[in-house]
C-alpha cells in the first residue's frame, strides 16, 4: 500500500514539474520575443491565424485573423492596418495562416469570378436556363462564349396562333456551364478520366451521366430580354446556337409550319 502511495505521489510530482516546466518555457519563448523586438521599431499588422476561404467578407473573418506587432521593415506595403478600410470587400482567394492580410487580396463582390465562370458585363443581368444536351450545341459550350437564343412556341388552337420560332437574341454571353447539381461542367477536350478541369465546358463523360438531368447554361442579358428568355422556359421551349464573332444574325422573321418548305 505505500509503494503504491509512493509511486502515485511521484507520479503527481513528475506531472507538476512538467506543468511548470512547460509554462516556463512558453513564459521564456514569449520573453524573447519581446526582447527581440524591444529595439526594433515595430508596427501591428493583421495576421492570419486560421485558413479563410475564397469569397468569405472581411466582416465574416471573426477570430481567423489577429493583430500582432511585427518589425517595420517585415510590413508589407498594403498590409490591413483596419478592418474599416476593407468595407464590404471579400477575399479574392484563400487565405492561409501565417501570412499578413493585404487589400490587394481583397476585392468588391462584384469582382468575384470562380472557377468555370466569366464576369458580367456591366448593366446586364444573370439568368440560368436548364437545358438537355440537344439544346446546347451537344455540349459543346462554355463559360465566354456566345450564343444565339433560339425560342419557340407550339401552336395553340384556343388561340389562333400557329406554331413559332425565331432566333431573337444573337452574341449572349454565357457566363457559366454547370451540370444538374449545380457543378462546374468539365472540359470536352480532357484526356485525362479525372475531370480536373474547371474552364466550365461540357464533357463527353458528364454529358452521359447528364443526359436526362440537363445542364445549366447561366447567360448575360438585359433586364427585358431575361424576361423573354423566363418566359419562353415557362411556356415554350429554348435551344441555343453557338456564334462566334464572325457569324451571321440575319434571320427573316417569325418561323412557322408554313414558311419552313418556302
Amino acid at each position: 500500500m505505500e509503494e503504491l502511495k509512493a509511486r502515485l505521489l511521484g507520479g503527481i510530482a513528475a506531472l507538476v514539474v512538467a506543468i511548470i516546466g512547460t509554462v516556463l518555457l512558453v513564459s521564456y519563448v514569449q520573453g524573447a520575443d519581446r526582447r527581440a523586438l524591444a529595439n526594433t521599431e515595430t508596427a501591428e499588422v493583421y495576421v492570419v491565424q486560421k485558413e479563410i476561404a475564397a469569397g468569405t467578407s472581411a466582416a465574416n473573418f471573426g477570430d481567423s485573423i489577429v493583430k500582432k506587432s511585427v518589425p517595420k521593415s517585415a510590413v508589407a506595403s498594403d498590409s490591413v492596418t483596419t478592418l474599416a478600410e476593407l468595407g464590404q470587400k471579400v477575399s479574392a482567394v484563400g487565405l492561409v495562416p501565417g501570412e499578413q492580410l493585404l487589400a490587394t487580396r481583397m476585392v468588391d463582390p462584384t469582382q468575384l469570378v470562380g472557377a468555370g465562370r466569366v464576369a458580367v458585363p456591366s448593366g446586364l443581368q444573370e439568368v440560368a436556363v436548364k437545358l438537355t444536351l440537344d439544346r446546347i450545341v451537344g455540349g459543346s459550350l462554355k463559360a465566354g462564349d456566345t450564343v444565339g437564343v433560339i425560342l419557340s412556341y407550339a401552336a395553340n388552337d384556343k388561340l389562333n396562333v400557329p406554331d413559332q420560332s425565331q432566333l431573337v437574341f444573337h452574341k449572349v454571353l454565357v457566363t457559366a456551364v454547370q451540370n444538374s447539381t449545380g457543378a462546374v461542367a468539365q472540359d470536352q477536350s480532357a484526356t485525362t478520366t479525372t475531370e480536373s478541369s474547371s474552364d466550365g465546358a461540357l464533357s463527353a463523360k458528364s454529358s452521359a451521366a447528364q443526359a436526362n438531368g440537363g445542364y445549366l447554361v447561366t447567360l448575360a442579358r438585359p433586364s427585358i430580354d431575361v424576361e423573354k428568355i423566363v418566359h419562353a422556359i415557362e411556356f415554350g421551349k429554348v435551344y441555343l446556337s453557338k456564334e462566334s464573332a464572325s457569324s451571321t444574325t440575319t434571320n427573316t422573321g417569325v418561323m412557322e409550319r408554313i414558311r419552313v418548305f418556302q
